[in-house]
């Protein structure tokens, strides 16, 4: 009766596929974070371009293991959907790490430091990106009309991208920093890889919990995050509606963003204008959606195909337009 009863559980329904497939994906992404951060860096260490590229290409190929099978087991739609949500969210992840590595310079994170606050960061992005999904999942059922505000906002979006202008990143001015730093008991240094620790307060002598920059660091880098979550969650949706696509397609890219970030860190001034090219894309995803819901659905290979010549074309153009070009620091 109890095998009968996990077999019942594990084929149940959630959010439209079994439920064992969801705990495949949670079981797979439980050992690669065990595994990165028990086994690869279990001692904190600073990460070089070499390793940084080298732990992306694993979290890469990890992903495009995935995407097969998706392909093989759910058919080529719903593969070409994952890799199209995928290479996506990759690339609007570059700016992710422009914001984030501002961050780590104004708390002056030590890189030895960073990759551990990262990969802790991630269990948050699980959760918020899970609710997310699931919220725009559940309104996309009950309200099919929400998609025409999903790429009304992608459109706008990508528009504004192409018109506005850069702008710099002051953390100090962020409103979170400005709260937390009023209401929390923050230390003035860091301590290793802690993110609280216990110490006499000024004022009273008492030994009292204290809050680090690395704690501050993580909660900002959470909340960069979230932001940029507004913009890539209806952009997958965009291109499918199937939430296991949507939520494993970005969790994969998301896993292997923490991997490439020192690679990217260090050249992310090459990528400068790849922003057009994502505002494009952005814009063919929202206007896609109009298409798809009044003149009919476009083949998930053309999506798959314009939206990476696009990326790709940024790629190279911001290579060759930058070439030659040194890095700013942004501590």
């Amino acid at each position: 009766m109890t095998l009968d009863l996990l077999a019942a559980v594990l084929t149940s329904d959630f959010l439209g596929k079994p439920a064992w497939l969801w705990l495949v994906f949670v079981g797979i992404v439980g050992a690669l974070l065990a595994f990165d951060l028990g086994i690869l860096h279990k001692s904190d260490k600073a990460i070089g371009v070499s390793e940084s590229l080298k732990l992306s290409a694993f979290y890469i190929a990890v992903a495009v293991l995935f995407g097969a099978w998706v392909w093989w087991s759910m058919g080529p739609t719903s593969g070409m959907q994952y890799f199209t949500g995928y290479a996506l969210e990759k690339a609007l992840s570059i700016d992710n790490v422009f914001v984030i590595s501002i961050i780590f310079g104004y708390f002056a994170i030590p890189p030895k430091y960073q990759y551990r606050a990262l990969l802790w960061g991630i269990l948050a992005v699980l959760i918020m990106r899970g609710v997310m999904i699931a919220a725009g999942a559940a309104l996309v059922q009950e309200y099919e009309w929400v998609l025409y505000i999903f790429g009304a906002f992608l459109v706008a979006t990508g528009i504004k991208m192409l018109l506005m202008k850069e702008q710099e990143q002051d953390v100090s001015k962020n409103p979170v920093v400005k709260f937390l730093s009023k209401r929390m008991r923050i230390t003035s240094e860091l301590h290793g890889e802690r993110f609280f620790v216990s110490q006499p307060d000024p004022a009273t002598g008492k030994i009292v919990r204290f809050a680090t920059p690395l704690f501050l660091a993580l909660v900002m880098i959470n909340i960069a995050d979230l932001v940029f979550a507004v913009d890539s969650v209806p952009a997958i949706f965009a291109i499918t509606t199937d939430t296991y696509i949507v939520y494993t397609a970005n969790i994969m890219a998301i896993l292997g963003l923490r991997a490439l970030y020192f690679a990217l860190a260090a050249l992310v001034h090459r990528f400068e204008y790849l922003k057009y090219a994502l505002a494009i894309v952005l814009v063919f995803i929202g206007a896609k959606i109009f298409w798809n819901q009044i003149v009919g659905k476009v083949d998930p290979a053309i999506s798959l195909g314009v939206t990476l010549s696009i990326i790709a074309a940024g790629i190279v153009f911001s290579l060759w337009k930058t070439r030659g070009v040194q890095p700013s620091t942004h501590a």
